[in-house]
């Protein structure tokens, strides 16, 4: 299965002027373009707006060298008032009067996915957005999109779903799919909310103690003991946990969105840019975990 791989690394901003203030933000920025990362991801929804704010700011002297995605439709749906409104106001945001990839933030089952595609498209054709891109979408609810922007005479550019050590349902279908089709594929929580990186198991607080979506979404017993055996193995092979975790999604042909509260604690996930497990580690990590059953559930044919 090879994957489209327009880039090798993205830096995902939800962090900016939230968790990381302006200065925090800034040297991650920079620590990004000195690692050769010049993909740049935020959403309207992000920080009540100032992580498109910080973004456009630092972006604007380097806004040739760099590729900036943001998502609309989180709150509100993804009908067209709606995402011409939340996208009219990124842009102004970001400074920018183009952007190269907008992204629906996640699939809305109260608006015809016609009107949403042709939202899109006819923001593309203005010379508004470069790429389509879909967020937290189901395979199904992609090829939908996909055959209604084909009638329209454009495409699916990009999806983002959720994909690291202990959440790989999107090999089941996704990532077959974007083969298929050469959608590129940027997956975010590559650390999984930061359980990978060892630190709740070392009493530490985080959003998967302070958000319940996050508690809730890694909450299994079965997580927290892969996430305990990957610092086990971390520290048997010698290389930070977080380094391990991304460098195990790179090897899977994705672009993993990487984020961080700090330059400090970005560092260890940058260091997977130059770092690739050879077969018997990336062997030993994929066993920390199961995969999901295939699609049809013939657990014979996996």
């Amino acid at each position: 299965m090879t994957l489209p791989l327009p880039h090798r690394a993205a830096f995902g901003c939800m962090q900016f002027g939230g968790r990381a203030d302006d200065s925090a933000s800034r040297a991650m920025f920079d620590a990004c373009l000195d690692a050769g990362i010049t993909h740049f991801d935020t959403a309207h929804g992000y920080t009540e707006g100032a992580s498109e704010t910080l973004l456009g700011q630092f972006a604007a002297p380097l806004r040739d060298r760099l590729f900036i995605a943001t998502k609309a439709g989180y709150q509100g749906g993804a009908g067209r008032a709606n995402l011409l409104a939340q996208f009219d106001e990124s842009r102004k945001r970001l400074g920018m009067d183009t952007v190269d990839l907008l992204y629906i933030h996640r699939y809305d089952a109260d608006t015809p996915l016609d009107e949403t595609i042709q939202t899109l498209a006819r923001l593309q054709s203005d010379g508004k957005i470069r790429q389509i891109g879909l967020s937290n979408f189901a395979a199904w609810q992609v090829m939908k999109a996909q055959a209604i922007a084909a009638r329209l005479g454009t495409r699916i550019d990009a999806i983002q779903p959720m994909y690291n050590l202990v959440k790989r349902q999107a090999q089941v279908e996704l990532l077959p799919m974007c083969a298929d089709q050469s959608i590129a594929v940027y997956g975010y929580s590559p650390l999984g909310g930061g359980l990978l990186t060892g630190k709740y198991a070392a009493g530490s607080a985080g959003r998967l103690t302070e958000d319940q979506r996050y508690a809730a979404r890694y909450g299994q017993p079965e997580m927290h003991r892969a996430a305990a055996d990957l610092a086990v193995l971390a520290d048997e092979v010698a290389i930070n946990a977080v380094t391990l975790a991304v460098a195990w999604v790179m090897r899977r042909g994705l672009c993993p969105i990487l984020s961080a509260r700090s330059a400090d604690q970005l560092a260890p996930s940058l260091a997977a840019l130059t770092f690739t497990p050879d077969d018997a580690l990336d062997s030993r990590l994929t066993a920390l975990a199961p995969n999901p059953p295939p699609a049809t559930d013939r657990l014979e044919e996996a």
